[in-house]
């Protein structure tokens, strides 16, 4: 494995360590701080609010530049100065105004990192998901080990826990270096023209509501596992566990895409999904319940994410590479996760805990019927070319 991939590797380690550490548990902390479920539910969707902006943002800043590395070390200086504003004061106005910050800078440190892998791999993803591995890796340790320190400190031990992180992530970014993109023969594709097409407005949506079904379970779940009487070491257990079994995924994915084809295994995705958050919301008071899905993380979250980021590749390479990343992420997590975790809070209000995950599980089944749409319209549209997601249908 080339030098520079154990540089992302560390980067992506510390990345989603502070990423997962914090979106996971500041329910509770906020909860702690007298923030009512609906003011949760607010400050929480911020956290997708800002995808739609911040990666879009710096992706176009990144991909008019020949300086990716440098705008990923700026937004990451600036996030740790964001940082500070959960150390001092408690109102609902002064938290808004720190998230809002926080993740203008965060949200485009992911989409950039992955940019710039994607230029280093030059179509080979040989080694993407044991890179990206490492980043799920960060996630367990920091959950488990911020769990631990907030049983035994309470939640002011999280933004402590989730600052130190962020510096690391920080430092990291000081090893990376800049690759120079993939040149595209004639013109540059128009990005305006991309986005026109029917299969990829559809492959957008099955993305958005995806994640959408993914809000109950990233706003909501410690919260919803503390209301039913579950220590925090065990709500720390619980996101662990999904996240290893998302690590063996992960290592073990690339044969399953050529064996499979991508169209296949998305639509095991959305079926894992229904079945998963079903569970969740009807099974909450049995462990085994609980046990069996997240499990099924492997399949809702990290096959998801592994083809859909190969299945960009055919229309966002090049000088798009930073921008596609960046509408995957704005699109996905911003538009569908931000308008989910409102929608999804005023649920739990009205309906009880229990129907969010009934919502999820409805989400996923809209989300498979999206991305039949596009796969179809693919076909359709598009002889056969070779290539691993537009072909093996």
């Amino acid at each position: 494995m080339p030098t520079q991939f154990f540089n992302y590797s560390a980067f992506l380690f510390f990345y989603y360590a502070h990423a997962g550490t914090f979106s996971s548990y500041a329910s509770l902390f906020y909860a702690d701080k007298g923030m009512t479920v609906a003011q949760i539910g607010v400050l929480m969707a911020l956290i997708q609010v800002m995808r739609i902006f911040g990666p879009n943002v710096w992706g176009w800043v990144a991909d008019n530049s020949e300086h990716r590395v440098r705008v990923l070390r700026m937004t990451g200086l600036a996030a740790l100065a964001a940082f500070s504003g959960f150390f001092i004061g408690t109102g609902f106005a002064h938290f808004f105004v720190a998230m809002v910050v926080l993740n203008l800078f965060t949200s485009a440190q992911g989409p950039l990192c992955e940019a710039l892998m994607l230029s280093e791999m030059r179509g080979d993803m040989t080694y993407y998901g044991r890179i990206r591995l490492w980043g799920s890796i960060g996630f367990i340790i920091m959950m488990m080990a911020t769990a631990y320190l907030m049983d035994w400190l309470g939640t002011r031990a999280l933004p402590w826990s989730a600052g130190a992180l962020l510096l690391c992530t920080w430092m990291a970014a000081l090893r990376l270096r800049d690759v120079p993109r993939q040149q595209h023969k004639g013109p540059a594709p128009a990005l305006l023209a991309v986005l026109r097409k029917r299969e990829v407005i559809a492959f957008f949506v099955s993305s958005a509501l995806a994640i959408a079904a993914h809000m109950a379970l990233y706003t909501f779940y410690s919260l919803y596992l503390a209301r039913h009487g579950y220590s925090k070491a065990l709500i720390g257990t619980m996101w662990s566990l999904g996240v290893v079994a998302e690590v063996v995924l992960f290592y073990f994915q690339g044969p399953l895409l050529k064996r499979w084809g991508a169209r296949r295994l998305l639509m095991l995705c959305f079926a894992a999904g229904a079945v998963r958050f079903a569970m969740i919301g009807a099974g909450a008071q049995w462990i085994a319940v609980l046990v069996a899905a997240q499990l099924l993380h492997a399949a809702t979250f990290a096959l998801h994410h592994s083809a859909s980021v190969l299945a960009m590749q055919r229309w966002f390479a090049g000088p798009l590479q930073a921008r596609g990343q960046a509408l995957y992420i704005s699109l996905s997590y911003g538009v569908g996760g931000s308008l989910s975790g409102v929608a999804l809070s005023r649920c739990w209000e009205r309906f009880g805990p229990e129907s969010i995950y009934m919502v999820a599980a409805v989400l996923c089944v809209l989300a498979a019927i999206a991305s039949a749409l596009s796969f179809h319209w693919q076909r359709t549209d598009h002889p056969p070319s070779g290539d691993l997601v537009a072909d093996r249908l």
